[in-house]
């Protein structure tokens, strides 16, 4: 029992709550606007807090692992109570007495094939190698050099004349390519789940080729074949980026941003957001040229900053705009987001759902929140590897041979924007 209480505290709640406290202790509050590197790390504490917890509590519980037998009390987890086991040989007291345990349960297990295949003598040079280890381990005070030989005679008598019961290594490999599938799936469920971005609709944020990583405990996962939330956190804040069920085809998965929550009165001209008769603010840049799929057409757009609350991110306007002028005003209904691609004037969003009546993306529908980028080809089919671990949700990541030009004025705009009164708009009128 002790052993017991000794794992659970040091291996479950130590690492726990050690990452609570850190995420805790570094996560600002809703209203901080990160300015430097520093700052967008500690957004990422706040915004993306479960899986930077399974983080930190993984790496605390690799590093308390690698220094089990140097923790206060180790003696409990290796030697079962033992004060007196140097700790040069608490590794192979472990070993040890999983060598036991593992024996026993062949002997219980196999008892009848092991008593029809072993001859009398060999089934008592086993049994005495195994007391021989057991009184070894009991020994006080504590013998190591008798331990050691016979730990060695233990391990070399179970494989001879119990191998054909141990697991072999085809197995031990299928057992654990089967967890880990398990594990896998099961994050994938709750947790986080990979998703390629086919499409333009949200450049320059995300790029035709990005693979991303989600976060389906952002506003609670949704339990299988259900919707219903676990723990649920809604309507998503204005300015994330979401993935969802198409609302028109639930088999279609769509990645966009947030603009409005229940209640909002939503206008767009000219791909510039309007909320409750209030301007998105947005800061100019420059002419951005990209192509929206591979081999496409080189187009050119108006690129700028947009402000919304917390967030800044890039946007862009084509002059030749596929929506016409204005479009709206729509109303975000109870229980539903609107949502808009960055590339404001090539996006397939709530503006033109529903024949282009417009509608929003029920909450049963969103997937989670977009964590970062993982994986990101160029059109020549080369692994871009200035994307890697591009956030989503912070600063943006320009293509390499646009920073040049268009770097320095995005700095400017990220010096010079307003303060968050100024971003944020006034509730809905009733």
């Amino acid at each position: 029992m002790l052993r017991s209480l000794y794992l659970a505290g040091f291996f479950v709640v130590l690492p726990l709550l050690g990452a609570v406290l850190l995420v805790v202790a570094i996560a600002p509050p809703d209203t901080f606007v990160a300015v430097d590197t520093l700052g967008q790390v500690r957004v990422l504490f706040r915004d993306q807090r479960v899986p930077v917890g399974i983080v930190l509590f993984t790496l605390l519980e690799i590093a308390l692992w690698n220094r089990r037998h140097h923790l206060p009390g180790s003696q409990l987890l290796a030697t079962h109570g033992r004060t007196d086991i140097p700790s040069r040989h608490r590794t192979d007291f472990e070993r040890a007495a999983s060598l036991l345990d593992e024996a026993e349960k062949i002997l219980e297990n196999n008892d009848k094939a092991i008593t029809r295949e072993l001859r009398q003598t060999e089934r008592e040079d086993l049994a005495a190698s195994l007391d021989e280890l057991r009184e070894a381990m009991r020994a006080e005070p504590f013998d190591g050099e008798r331990f050691e030989r016979a730990i060695d005679k233990a391990e070399a008598e179970v494989d001879v004349r119990l191998g054909r019961w141990r697991k072999g290594e085809l197995r031990e490999y299928a057992e654990s390519i089967g967890i880990a599938v398990a594990v896998a799936l099961l994050l994938r469920v709750f947790f986080v789940e990979a998703f390629k971005i086919p499409s333009g609709s949200m450049i320059p944020t995300l790029q035709v080729g990005d693979h991303i990583f989600v976060n389906k405990t952002s506003y609670g996962p949704l339990i299988p074949w259900t919707k219903t939330r676990i723990l649920p956190s809604m309507p998503p804040k204005r300015g994330d980026v979401i993935v969802f069920e198409f609302p028109e085809n639930r088999d279609q998965d769509f990645i966009k941003r947030v603009i409005a929550t229940p209640g909002d009165k939503l206008e767009v001209r000219d791909g510039h957001p309007m909320l409750n008769g209030w301007h998105v603010p947005f800061c100019p840049v420059g002419t951005y040229t990209y192509r929206d799929s591979e081999g496409g057409q080189a187009r050119k757009a108006d690129l700028a900053v947009e402000y919304l609350e917390d967030k800044a991110y890039l946007t862009l306007y084509e002059r030749a705009t596929s929506y016409g002028e204005t479009q709206g005003p729509y109303t975000a209904k109870p229980g539903e987001v609107w949502v808009l691609g960055d590339n404001r004037n090539n996006s397939h969003d709530s503006r033109g759902w529903y024949e282009g009546k417009g509608g929003g993306v029920p909450f049963v529908n969103i997937k989670g929140r977009a964590l970062f980028v993982w994986l990101s080809f160029h059109s020549s089919g080369k692994i871009a590897w200035e994307r890697f671990a591009v956030n989503v949700m912070g600063r943006p990541k320009l293509p390499v041979e646009l920073e040049p030009t268009l770097g320095p004025g995005i700095e400017k705009c990220y010096r010079e924007r307003p303060p968050l009164t100024e971003t944020t708009p006034p509730p809905p009128r009733p």
